[in-house]
């Protein structure tokens, strides 16, 4: 898979088929998408190209951020490497290109830009200025230009409608069990090991402290069973989200500590990615330091009790 970010990179000569989206999450919904995208390129011996944005476009038209995203662009990229994709295309949204007409933006873009043969679109998908332009525009667009439509309807699980709003909500209630059955994995962060109190140690349990990037959306504060990846592998572990109230007071800083089992290794400055996989309880203020450590040994076991399913 190529990564490129403007249209004369890519060989005119090609012709192509392109899935459209923001992507954020790449949930089973945009899965089925990519894979639908896929099969008909190798079919129709097209070249296939994921278009998508480096940042969602909401969080550029609006001073304040509007999605916390689900994926980063990094995440965003490596999960597309995984599968047999030969672009991935991320176009920049700026003010310019948000006054595209739906016309435009098809004719300039997808049409002159990209040679495409092929559209695949999901039944929500919006384009052009405003997002005037929907599916059914799609479609009279590739009789007029000479392109193939194809529709992607809702995929559900137990009646809900996959959509990264209704992921967010779940990730923001700590329902990762729900929000693994959409995204099709186990939602996760990934961030620079900083210092903290270095409390933990003193209790037995040292974690490691992370600052998620601020465009990523946060789990609710509690206390999580997460898988840690660290030196080539995926180590278990438990990680609180929230401001430590016991041992920071009122005055806390907001954190992501995870306590990694059987870590002995002092990771400041390392980079790890935590995979939230169960919400084990809320975060809470205990009445001393001891009740504290007694809870936290008794997450851990918690913890420990559910991995041995895999041992």
């Amino acid at each position: 898979m190529k990564v490129i970010t403007q249209t004369g990179q890519l060989d005119r000569s090609v012709s192509t088929g392109v899935g459209l989206g923001n992507f954020d999450g790449l949930h089973i919904g945009h899965m089925a998408l990519i894979g639908t995208l896929i099969s008909e390129c190798r079919l129709n011996g097209l070249a296939s190209v994921v278009y998508t944005f480096r940042k969602h476009p909401d969080n550029i038209l609006r001073t304040s951020l509007v999605n916390p995203l689900i994926t980063s662009l990094d995440q965003k990229t490596r999960l597309l490497e995984a599968h047999d994709i030969d672009w991935l295309f991320y176009q920049d949204f700026d003010e310019d290109f948000s006054r595209l007409s739906p016309e435009d933006f098809v004719k300039t873009i997808l049409v002159d830009g990209l040679n495409m043969k092929l559209a695949v679109i999901g039944f929500n998908y919006r384009f052009g200025y405003m997002g005037k332009g929907d599916p059914e525009l799609m479609k009279k667009l590739g009789d007029k230009y000479g392109f193939s439509v194809i529709v992607i309807p809702p995929v559900r699980v137990k009646s809900e409608v996959v959509s990264s709003t209704l992921i967010r909500q779940y990730i923001e209630k700590g329902k990762m069990e729900n929000v693994f059955q959409l995204l099709g994995r186990h939602f996760s962060l990934k961030g620079t090991v900083v210092d903290g109190l270095r409390v933990g140690r003193t209790l037995g349990f040292p974690t490691a402290n992370i600052i998620a990037d601020p465009e990523m959306i946060v789990p609710a504060r509690g206390v999580y069973i997460t898988k840690t990846f660290l030196n080539n592998r995926w180590m278990s572990s438990v990680t609180n989200v929230g401001y430590a109230p016991t041992v920071r007071g009122r005055e806390g800083r907001f954190s992501i500590e995870t306590h990694i089992l059987d870590c002995h290794e002092d990771l400041y400055g390392s980079e790890i990615e935590v995979c939230f996989i169960k919400k084990l309880r809320d975060e809470k203020r205990f009445e001393n330091v001891e009740a504290l450590k007694e809870q936290v040994w008794e997450d851990i076991e918690c913890a420990v009790r559910y991995w041995q399913v895999y041992r």
